[in-house]
């Protein structure tokens, strides 16, 4: 099942989702009509992880290779936007980026979570676009701003999180095309690491690393974050 929450003439809703449509109980809304999509949970925090395709790391010669321990940074909830929503163009970045990754969705307060329990504790997967400023200095300076953290378009139940193709278009043009199946670390590993450190909350989301070839975005260009089974997050970067 694929769940999405969505702005309704009855307030926020929770459903079903098919890319058309929302549908409750109750209801059926649909996009552009009767509903607006939203992000498909409301996180807490934003987790971020670090390093976790080997072509990725191959591609940035600074990186020194995966590191010994999982390494995450946050965003904070200013930093959403929906599928569909504009990006504001940061003010202070000449050099905006994107970058496709898979999100485990927290679906039960929990801590100290083994492994093999973490798909207990789990509603589903989500995408995030993970953006940043690339020219600024230090990943809080890079990766926080206003509009950061683009995700969506849905929450996917019912996928095997390590068999999924996925790829990235920009302005129309393929950007990264992998499989899940090359994560050095999958989402047992790191939720069950993450959960170690800190109560994790429901909705909160963890975005398991970018693939190879994440670039840069200009304005006025849409990105189109497309993960097998999940769907496609799209978002455009405001034109100057």
């Amino acid at each position: 099942m694929r769940i999405a929450r969505a702005d309704t003439p009855d307030g926020i809703v929770r459903g079903e989702y098919d890319g058309e449509t929302v549908r409750t109980d109750e209801e059926t809304y649909t996009l552009g009509e009767t509903a607006t999509l939203l992000p498909p949970c409301d996180p807490g925090t934003i987790y971020c992880m670090e390093r976790n395709y080997q072509a990725y790391i191959e591609q940035n010669i600074d990186a020194d290779g995966p590191p010994d321990e999982i390494m995450f940074f946050l965003k904070g909830h200013n930093c959403l936007r929906a599928s569909g929503e504009e990006v504001p163009l940061p003010s202070f970045s000449e050099k905006v980026g994107y970058a496709g990754e898979l999100t485990a969705v927290v679906g039960e307060e929990c801590s100290d979570v083994a492994p093999e329990e973490v798909s207990d504790v789990l509603e589903g997967y989500t995408i995030l676009n993970d953006m940043d400023a690339k020219d600024q200095e230090g990943i809080g300076a890079m990766k926080v701003f206003e509009g950061a953290a683009p995700l969506g378009p849905c929450v996917a139940t019912d996928v095997d999180p390590t068999d999924l193709d996925m790829h990235t278009t920009v302005g129309g043009e393929e950007r990264q095309n992998a499989h899940t199946s090359r994560m050095l670390r999958g989402p047992e590993e790191v939720v069950s690491a993450l959960s170690e450190r800190i109560t994790l909350s429901p909705g909160d989301v963890i975005a398991l690393g970018s693939p190879a070839n994440p670039g840069t975005v200009a304005p006025g260009e849409e990105m189109a974050i497309t993960y097998e089974g999940i769907g496609t997050l799209r978002n455009t970067l405001a034109a100057e």
